[in-house]
């Protein structure tokens, strides 16, 4: 594959999940769906460089930001729509709605609602990967907020101890809901944390699909290879508000443009340039995509709104 042909499938990669992104807060807007949604709209590298190394047998984990992990799992976009719109449709028959997607047929096993939980149950899976004969390799993502979670830093001590096959990856985008991470820690340098339980651990730049592709790629070579769990801070920024409706009076002035310019969708169309692609492949990147997107809403528009008298089915207790 050639540098022009590789950067571009990540540039429509990347239109993809923001197209799908954008279309889901106008349906938001327009009262279309309903509840809480929160949206990873300039994060989208991070998932375009771990879709390729997820394998079969393979489980990933996101938070409820994960919009985008469902698509890198490779989840038809309409069947995410018909989902968040509370359509039969959906990837869970309108009952997960945004917050708590999942599609295991697809090895993407779900958001959560709970702040980090994804990890310890990552480590489960890893756990039941050893008996199972399966090589599984457990990836899950949250954000820097979640590093001050009891339950990630559990998951993180047992996975170690026990070698187990995690990929642990922090979206630092450096808010935590509404409060900047550095002023929540002694070391704003997430990854270190890694040391303490004998793990390694890395500082990357999340918004480039490349570098991601290599760093967190050999952290699945290290975990399927029995060299047990590893750290990525995946360092990148958030260009919309934690939810949608969110004012975003926290911001720092200045903060939002300086963003902008290293975001992943202008960084790509900038290497993209210097390898020599026209202006033709980068704008078709996101022109495709959004299509493709527009349509998929449309048809989950169209499907039957989910049967509120098998609300009370699926349900463990």
């Amino acid at each position: 594959m050639t540098d022009v042909t590789r950067l571009r499938a990540d540039l429509h990669q990347v239109w993809r999940m923001r197209a799908f992104e954008e279309k889901v807060r106008e349906l938001r807007l327009a009262g279309d769906a309903v509840g809480s949604i929160h949206l990873g709209i300039g994060q989208e590298a991070i998932p375009v460089g771990v879709s390729g190394l997820v394998q079969p047998q393979d489980a990933v984990f996101a938070t409820y930001r994960g919009h985008s992990w469902a698509i890198a799992c490779g989840v038809p976009p309409e069947a995410l729509f018909a989902e968040i719109l509370g359509r039969a449709t959906g990837v869970n028959g309108g009952r997960g709605g945004s917050a708590h997607l999942t599609a295991p047929a697809y090895r993407f096993f779900g958001e959560n609602s709970i702040v980090g939980a994804g990890a310890p149950i990552a480590v489960g899976a890893a756990l039941a990967g050893r008996f199972d004969g399966s090589n599984r390799v457990a990836f899950t993502v949250f954000g820097d907020g979640a590093m001050n979670q009891g339950s990630v830093h559990e998951a993180m001590n047992m996975a170690s101890a026990m070698k187990l096959p995690v990929v642990f990856v922090c979206e630092n985008n450096t808010w935590s809901e509404l409060t900047p991470i550095a002023e929540m820690v002694g070391d704003p340098e997430l990854y270190k944390r890694a040391a303490a339980y004998g793990m390694p651990g890395e500082r990357i730049d999340g918004n480039d699909p490349a570098v991601v592709r290599e760093r967190v790629g050999a952290a699945f070579a290290l975990a399927r290879a029995g060299g047990g769990p590893t750290l990525v801070e995946a360092m990148t920024a958030r260009l919309v508000g934690h939810y949608i409706g969110d004012v975003e009076q926290y911001r720092r002035p200045g903060e939002l443009d300086e963003a902008r310019r290293h975001e992943p969708a202008v960084k790509l169309a900038e290497q993209l340039r210097a390898a020599g692609a026209g202006e033709d492949t980068i704008a078709g990147a996101e022109s495709e995509a959004r299509a493709e997107m527009e349509k998929a809403a449309a048809d989950a528009l169209a499907a039957p709104l989910a049967d509120p008298a098998t609300a009370k089915e699926h349900l463990y207790v």
